[in-house]
């Protein structure tokens, strides 16, 4: 139990609070159900996204090694962005994920609607 101890680097940590915000894993959702993508197509796909959340979201990811930047010499410039491989090992555990909310939404609601009435 070393690894999640609270004063020590825990990868678990680390991981979750960088995809635990509210964009990273639909951007990743979105470059892997449309491959390489450009900043506006990533925009308009994700549609409620500001481009300011956007690029700070790609640039995290990035940092992460989860998506690739490639810019392209060209005029106007271009720019494209695809995931790793590491991003798209990760794919599998989203989708996961968004199984098990599916599944389990209806009685999280409920749960959530009976504690509410209590207060």
């Amino acid at each position: 139990m070393k690894n999640f101890h609270p004063t020590g680097g825990c990868p678990v940590r680390d991981v979750i609070s960088r995809l635990g915000d509210k964009w990273s894993m639909l951007v990743l959702i979105t470059l892997n159900a449309n491959g390489i993508m450009r900043f506006s197509d990533i925009h308009k796909t994700i549609g409620d996204i500001s481009q300011r959340m956007l690029t700070v979201t790609l640039r995290t990811l990035e940092a992460d090694g989860l998506v690739e930047r490639k810019v392209y010499a060209e005029v106007p410039p271009r720019v494209e962005y695809c995931l790793t491989d590491t991003g798209g090992s990760l794919i599998p555990h989203i989708e996961g994920l968004v199984r098990w909310a599916l599944k389990n939404m209806n009685v999280i609601l409920e749960h959530r609607q009976k504690v509410s009435n209590r207060i």
